[in-house]
């Protein structure tokens, strides 16, 4: 008699949508998002516009009240630092690496449980420029809302041509 081991079917990714940025573009928004999966993954490679480093944020469900928060963990190859904020009217994506206008800054964004309607959303975020640094950041929004809709800003400039935004779909096995 021996012993029986069960594996579930991988998660797989399935392309909901895809943005590039044909010119300079305020924000993009991903709107109207089906909730037929567990998670959401966005895969950006961005270029911004200002000629002062700017940072990523979002906006969930058009929510602008101070229901968010997050904590970062940040590392140049030199130093290393962490930062956190809360009760903030968006959803900061990164504290310390920057968008600029030389070199694609990499996001991988996790959103976790996104139509689970008990419980605050997380997301979970890896980004990394080649001559910045690298970053990873948990985000909560506090609403038991599904997420439906998701605006991409920075705080300065706009996103520039070229830039890429995929949104994947997660089902959980």
């Amino acid at each position: 008699m021996g012993v029986t081991y069960t594996t579930a079917a991988a998660n797989t990714y399935v392309p909901i949508a895809t943005q590039t940025l044909g010119s300079t573009a305020a924000t993009v928004t991903f709107s109207s998002i089906v909730n037929s999966y567990t998670d959401l993954f966005l895969q950006a490679n961005i270029k911004g516009t200002s000629g002062s480093a700017s940072y990523l944020y979002l906006n969930l469900n058009g929510d602008t009240a101070t229901n968010y928060s997050q904590t970062s963990l940040y590392g140049n190859g030199t130093s290393a630092g962490s930062s956190r904020n809360a009760n903030t009217a968006v959803g900061y994506l990164a504290q310390n690496a920057n968008i600029n206008t030389t070199n694609l800054t990499y996001y991988g964004i996790n959103f976790q449980n996104y139509t689970n309607t008990t419980t605050y959303k997380t997301m979970l975020t890896r980004l990394g420029s080649a001559d910045l640094e690298t970053e990873a950041v948990v985000t909560l929004w506090r609403s038991t809302a599904a997420i439906n809709q998701i605006v991409f800003a920075m705080n300065l400039g706009s996103f520039a041509a070229g830039s890429v935004f995929s949104l994947y779909g997660i089902k959980g096995a």
